[in-house]
């Protein structure tokens, strides 16, 4: 991986209380925060220092060799009014795209910081739908008596039709950016994702705390969108959608970009609430590749390390390599590679081959692939199933690699659609059903798997694919049943030694 470089910002300082701004929370500051940013850029770049208070503000255009630097105490509370953020239009790649300018928003900039101790606030709840079906009886019913508008269905909640009828910013959109560093200030209650960086360079995401109400519509904490050369560490997320997560944009428009999200280290970093803990996809069309994850704790978020695609997508997932994960109460799977995202998958969470026809279509630009993934050392302690690897018939899930795992969950692993899968010296602690189902899985070796005395099987087959599966130093005599074989899977495609 290439140095990450770091923004280099000029020692000139301006405290935002001594060029006019007011703390107290009612006074909007947007042009006093522009012209202190204006006048630091044309003299070459500084810092602009927010002391203690509540600065009410619109959005904040950020500009080269300048660094925003919240001082403890200090609270940027960006303003409900949606007057306030003008459309803008940017590129990239030479697609072009129309927006809400973000709370905080840069383009084309190089040397740009974020720095200090104090909280930007984007007054999210002002924007955000809110699902029935993420709130309790009392929720809704407290929720609908506060105002704000129902879709006819009566499944969605926005808190104005003005939110309804707006299209949601990020709170930090960053374009076409070099040298960029986020280093321990608070973001919190976006209107939709908090952090996204697109098509920026040389990104340092250090000691950040990422914070969204648990049931925020699209809530996510980080997006890294066609960014190349990131370290992100020693950050806390705790979010409404996908923790941190790598991107490359979606579909056709995506592989017209054609700007992978690559050399990015992921370390150190804490996720609590969030759909998952670590994520590539679903949005992956340029592709992701040469990415290092370590030393990270998730507890409860609704998967831990997620991978997920679907058709259409194409682009190419590769040269992962994930190590140090620990794991606590993951309502779904602790590692999940899903390539039906969206639904129609033909497996249950039993891992049993569904009436949902699994037809196989012809492959194309379109055609997503994850190839070459490495995880080892992961401990993970409750989970409803252990790992879930579910590729499509016309290109299956390949070079997936599962070193010194240790899982605890209800159900064990399911592989589908996959190919030279690698599973060595793990445990898989299941409370029922098989150890391991596996639809159609051709070439994997399974080294020292260790399980409950007692299991009910260890290894249930389906389909008439299955092949080259080898069994090195496994004991298969602990289960109440070793082999159960069904739709047309056969002894044959297994060897025992």
């Amino acid at each position: 991986m290439p140095q990450v470089r770091e923004p280099s910002i000029p020692a000139r300082v301006v405290n935002l209380a001594d060029v006019g701004g007011s703390n107290n929370g009612k006074t909007l500051n947007t042009e006093i925060i522009a012209k202190a940013i204006s006048s630091l850029a044309e003299k070459g770049g500084g810092k602009l220092v927010i002391p203690p208070g509540i600065w009410l503000t619109g959005p904040i255009r950020l500009q080269s060799n300048v660094e925003l630097h919240l001082e403890e105490g200090a609270l940027v509370q960006f303003t409900p009014d949606f007057k306030q953020y003008p459309e803008v239009t940017f590129e990239v790649k030479g697609e072009k795209e129309t927006r809400l300018m973000s709370p905080l928003y840069g383009e084309n900039l190089q040397n740009i910081a974020i720095t200090g101790r104090g909280l930007f606030d984007g007054s999210g709840d002002a924007w955000r739908p809110v699902k029935k079906s993420k709130m309790t009886a009392g929720q809704w019913k407290q929720l609908m008596a506060s105002g704000g508008v129902v879709e006819s269905s009566g499944d969605m909640w926005w808190p104005s039709e003005e939110a309804r009828q707006d299209r949601r910013p990020v709170l930090m959109k960053l374009v076409n950016c070099r040298r960029v560093l986020l280093d321990s200030v608070t973001f919190q209650n976006s209107p939709m994702w908090n952090l996204n960086p697109t098509l920026c360079e040389d990104v340092t995401i250090r000691n950040v705390t990422v914070r969204n109400p648990w049931y925020s519509q699209n809530g996510d904490g980080l997006d890294l969108e066609h960014c190349r050369n990131v370290i992100v560490r020693g950050s806390r997320f705790d979010v409404g959608d996908d923790a941190i997560c790598l991107k490359s944009g979606a579909d056709e428009r995506g592989r017209r970009i054609g700007a992978p999200t690559e050399n990015v280290l992921v370390e150190d970093c804490v996720v609590y609430h969030g759909h998952g803990g670590f994520t590539i996809g679903s949005e992956m069309s340029g592709g992701v590749r040469n990415v290092r994850v370590n030393n990270c704790l998730f507890l409860g978020t609704d998967v831990g390390l997620r991978f997920k695609s679907t058709r259409g997508r194409g682009g190419v997932v590769e040269n992962i390599y994930i190590s140090n994960v620990r794991m606590t109460d993951i309502p779904t799977e602790a590692i999940s590679f899903n390539m039906y995202y969206g639904g129609q998958a033909p497996l249950d969470a039993k891992g049993d081959v569904t009436a949902r026809e699994r037809k196989e279509v012809p492959v194309g630009e379109a055609t997503p692939q994850f190839r070459n993934i490495y995880i080892e050392d992961v401990i993970c302690r409750g989970a409803r199933t252990a790992v879930l690897l579910q590729g499509l018939p016309e290109m299956p899930i390949r070079g997936i690699h599962l070193r010194n795992v240790s899982i605890t969950s209800e159900t064990g692993m399911i592989w589908m659609d996959a190919e030279n899968i690698a599973f060595e010296n793990g445990e898989i602690a299941n409370s029922k059903g098989p150890v391991l189902s596996m639809v159609d899985t051709r070439n994997a070796v399974l080294n020292h798997l260790t399980y409950p005395a007692g299991a009910e099987v260890v290894i249930k087959a389906q389909g008439n694919k299955n092949s080259g599966i080898a069994i090195h130093n496994t004991d298969l005599k602990s289960a109440q049943k070793d082999f159960i074989l069904t739709n047309g899977a056969t002894a044959g495609a297994f060897q025992v030694k």
